[in-house]
C-alpha cells in the first residue's frame, strides 16, 4: 500500500494550494481518506476527512477555507486550501482507513503518506 502526497510548496498569505494524494495497493473506494498536518514543534493534527460515501468533516481551523474531494476512478484524493494563512504552514499528510470512526484521530488510520510541505509566507 502506498500513499503519495503532492502539490505542496510556497504560497503567499491569502493564496491557494491544492494537494493531491495518490493511493495504490488498495481499492480507494472502500477507504476513508484523512488529511493531517504537523507544524514545526507541534503535534500532528487532523484537518479534514472524506468518507467512502463522500461525507466530509473539517477542523475548526479548516472549515470554510478548505475542501476535500476524491476521485475513486483515479485513486486520488484532494485537499483544496484557500485563504491560506502563515499558521497553515506545516507538513501535510494523507491517510487511509477501511472503517472510519474518528476523523481526526491519527491512530485510526492504517496507511500514511510521506507528507508534502506547505509554507505560507510573504
Amino acid at each position: 500500500v502506498q500513499l503519495v502526497e503532492s502539490g505542496g510548496g510556497l504560497v503567499q498569505p491569502g493564496g491557494s494550494l491544492k494537494l493531491a494524494c495518490s493511493v495504490s495497493g488498495i481499492l480507494m473506494e472502500y477507504y476513508a481518506i484523512g488529511w493531517f498536518r504537523q507544524a514545526p514543534g507541534k503535534e500532528r493534527e487532523g484537518v479534514a476527512c472524506i468518507s467512502k460515501d463522500r461525507s466530509t468533516r473539517f477542523s475548526d481551523s479548516a472549515r470554510g477555507r478548505f475542501t476535500v474531494s476524491r476521485d475513486n476512478d483515479r485513486s486520488l484524493a484532494y485537499l483544496q486550501m484557500n485563504s491560506l494563512k502563515p499558521d497553515d504552514t506545516a507538513v501535510y499528510y494523507c491517510a487511509a482507513v477501511y472503517h472510519l470512526s474518528q476523523c481526526f484521530i491519527s491512530g485510526e488510520y492504517a496507511y500514511w503518506g510521506q507528507g508534502t510541505r506547505v509554507t505560507v509566507s510573504s
